[in-house]
């Protein structure tokens, strides 16, 4: 889908990793988007240079310094002239800055405008980060930190979502042009199964099923997937088992190494993977 989005203009208002990822994804499907930072950049860029640099790539960054009056009208003519708005800093900032969308879409009815919070409306402006988010849904195993970015990954992919949907709904004349893209809420969705207990120490994916799980090998771990009725039958029949014991299971995984359990595995149509380090 290069160039779905092909003809339009999009402007990201923000720094940090959800304006990134949107500004690379919609970039992705072929729209000409420019992405505005403060004079000190954005901070994934020091944080993770190689990841921004490879996220940036076809879209014009600008450094604009939205303090003087000069640089807020740079912004507001390439506001203009764009479909979409997509703005990643709390809405007391925007509003202060004279980008909030009341201001806008009134003088642009055609815009489309997303505005990517960390909490939804009342608590649009109250501070947080991923780790907050993650920490508040009980995603967060003290004292090892999260090693993906839930909320910031997942309130990307609903702000595209919301970009498009709203794109679309314009062609046929559907009168919505805003979206609030609560990175809170984003993680809140994608930790569904923690809420219902399937990733719960006894839920099917977190530990409750002997055949769901995390294996040492002699030389690392193996994961282990055998959740359909024919995995699990083929893969005890070709260890040799009679039945679903978690210790013989591990005194067997224990007898050759991750990499081979895993080439085992494949030749058998089993999911069994090695852990990577």
């Amino acid at each position: 889908m290069s160039g779905a989005l092909s003809g339009f203009r999009v402007v990201i208002l923000g720094v940090n990793v959800p304006a990134m990822l949107v500004g690379a994804r919609l970039a992705g499907f072929g729209a000409a988007v420019t992405k505005i930072e403060s004079p000190a950049g954005d901070p994934t860029e020091h944080a993770a240079a190689d990841w921004y640099r490879d996220a940036s790539v076809g879209i014009d960054v600008r450094k604009v310094d939205l303090k003087a009056d000069a640089g807020k009208a740079e912004v507001a003519e390439l506001v203009a002239e764009a479909d979409v708005l997509v703005t990643v800093m709390r809405p007391s900032a925007v509003e202060r800055l004279g980008f909030a969308y009341a201001t806008l879409s009134e003088k642009h009815p055609d815009l489309v405008y997303v505005a990517i919070t960390g909490f939804p409306t009342p608590r649009e402006n109250v501070a947080g980060h991923d780790l907050t988010y993650q920490a508040e849904l009980g995603l967060v195993t003290p004292p090892a930190l999260p090693r993906v970015l839930v909320a910031d990954l997942a309130g990307s992919e609903r702000a595209v979502s919301a970009v498009t949907a709203l794109l679309a709904g314009r062609s046929r004349n559907n009168p919505e042009r805003f979206a609030e893209v609560a990175l809170s809420e984003a993680a809140e969705a994608f930790a569904v199964g923690h809420r219902y207990g399937v990733t719960g120490p006894s839920g099917v994916a977190g530990g409750g099923d002997v055949l769901y799980g995390l294996f040492e090998a002699a030389d690392g771990w193996i994961a282990v997937a055998a959740l359909e009725t024919h995995f699990r039958t083929r893969l005890l029949a070709e260890l040799g088992l009679a039945s679903e014991n978690r210790a013989a299971l591990a005194e067997v995984f224990r007898t050759r190494g991750a990499r081979e359990w895993q080439a085992w595995a494949e030749g058998l149509d089993l999911p069994i993977a090695a852990v990577a380090g």
